[in-house]
C-alpha cells in the first residue's frame, strides 16, 4: 500500500450568487480608492454569501452538482475532510453534517480542521496517507469558507480582498510516481496574529466589549469579534518563506522552475502573486491567476484555481504543477503534482 500516491479524480465548486461589484463598494465608501485597491488586489467583484447562507450549505451545493455529473461515488467515498474556519457551529464541526446531508455511509469516517488558506494542500496530503495505509480508497475533501460573517462592513483591508464559495474533492489511488508526489510544510504561530479574529473564542468570549467598533491608523472600522489583518507584515512573512519551500520542494525532487508546468498558489491578491512570480523568476503565464471574479476564496482558493486549469485543460497527463497555500497561523505547504 505505501507506495501508492493519490490524485484529483474530480472537482466541483459552488459560489454564492451574490455578487459585489468594486462600483458596489465605492457607491457604499466614496472615499475609498478603489482604481488604487483593484490595482494591488486584483479583484473586481467577489461572490458574498446571502443572509443565513454557510460554508457547509455551499460545500453541499458544489457536492449535488459533482455528483449530478458522477452518481456513483457517492457510495465509493470511504471518509470526508472538511476544512473551513466558519464551521455552522462551534460543535459539532461541519464535516458529520456534511456527511449526513450528502448521505455517505455511516461506516466512512468525517472530521474537521480548521485551517485557512494553506488547509487544501494539507488536506491532500492527509488523504494520501489515509489511502497509504490501507484505510481508505477514495476521500472526499470539502473545503468551504464565509468570510463575509467576519469582516466589518468598514473594513477597507478585508472586505475589498475575500469572497466566499466551497469546492469538493474526490481523491484517489494511484502510482507512486503521479499525482501528489511530493508535500512540504511550514508554521510560524508566533506571527498568527497578522492575521485572526481577536474574539469570540474561549480565549477572549464575545461580550459587549468585544462588539464595540474600533477605527485603526488607516481608518478601517472593526469590532475585536471581526477579521484583523496586518496586509503589509503578512505579505513581508510568506514572501520570505514561501519561495525558500518551492525551491527546497523542487530540489528534493530533482527538479528546476522551468520543470513545472503551472504554478497554482493560493490567490491571496494580485500584489502576492506578482511577488512570488518574480521571486521565483516564473514566467507569468504559467501562475495561474483567478481571483478576478471571486476574491480571495480562503481554504476553497487553490481548488477553485485548480478547477479552473483543468477545465480550460491547461494541464495535460504527465505535466508537472506546484500546488502551495499560505495565510491564517500562520501557515503554508507546497505539494508537486504529476497529472495522471
Amino acid at each position: 500500500m505505501k507506495n501508492r500516491s493519490v490524485f484529483v479524480s474530480a472537482l466541483d465548486a459552488a459560489l454564492p450568487s451574490n455578487i459585489v461589484t468594486n462600483a458596489d463598494l465605492l457607491t457604499e465608501n466614496p472615499h475609498w480608492d478603489m482604481a488604487h485597491l483593484e490595482e494591488r488586489t486584483g479583484v473586481s467583484e467577489r461572490r458574498i454569501a446571502l443572509p443565513g447562507q454557510t460554508a457547509l450549505d455551499l460545500a453541499e451545493e458544489a457536492f449535488a452538482s459533482l455528483a449530478s455529473k458522477r452518481p456513483e461515488v457517492r457510495e465509493s467515498i470511504d471518509g470526508l475532510i472538511f476544512c473551513t474556519e466558519t464551521p455552522d457551529h462551534a460543535i459539532p464541526g461541519n464535516a458529520p453534517l456534511l456527511h449526513h446531508r450528502i448521505g455517505l455511509r455511516q461506516s466512512a469516517f468525517s472530521f474537521d480542521i480548521n485551517m485557512g488558506c494553506s488547509g487544501y494542500v494539507h488536506c491532500l496530503d492527509m488523504a494520501k496517507q489515509y489511502i497509504r495505509s490501507g484505510a481508505a480508497e477514495t476521500i472526499l475533501i470539502a473545503t468551504g469558507d464565509t468570510y463575509s460573517h467576519l469582516i466589518s462592513p468598514g473594513d477597507r483591508a478585508t472586505r475589498v480582498l475575500f469572497g466566499d464559495g466551497a469546492c469538493v474533492t474526490l481523491v484517489s489511488a494511484c502510482a507512486p510516481e503521479k499525482g501528489v508526489v511530493d508535500t512540504i510544510f511550514g508554521t510560524d504561530g508566533g506571527n498568527f496574529d497578522r492575521f485572526y479574529v481577536p474574539a469570540g473564542g474561549a480565549r477572549n468570549p464575545a461580550s459587549d466589549d468585544t462588539k464595540a467598533i474600533s477605527v485603526d491608523r488607516s481608518g478601517n472600522e472593526r469590532n475585536l469579534e471581526q477579521i484583523t489583518m496586518e496586509g503589509f507584515k503578512v505579505l513581508t512573512f510568506f514572501n520570505s518563506v514561501v519561495p525558500a519551500s518551492v525551491k527546497n520542494l523542487l530540489n528534493r525532487n530533482s527538479l528546476e522552475v522551468e520543470d513545472i508546468k503551472l504554478f497554482i498558489f493560493h490567490q491571496a491578491s494580485k500584489v502576492a502573486l506578482d511577488s512570488l512570480t518574480k521571486s521565483l523568476r516564473v514566467s507569468p503565464d504559467r501562475v495561474l491567476r483567478h481571483m478576478e471574479k471571486t476574491g480571495n476564496l480562503v481554504s476553497s482558493s487553490v481548488p477553485v484555481t485548480l478547477k479552473a486549469a483543468m477545465d480550460e485543460n491547461l494541464l495535460q497527463s504527465g505535466d508537472k504543477a506546484v500546488l502551495c497555500g499560505f495565510g491564517v497561523g500562520l501557515s503554508w505547504a507546497a505539494s508537486l503534482y504529476i497529472v495522471p
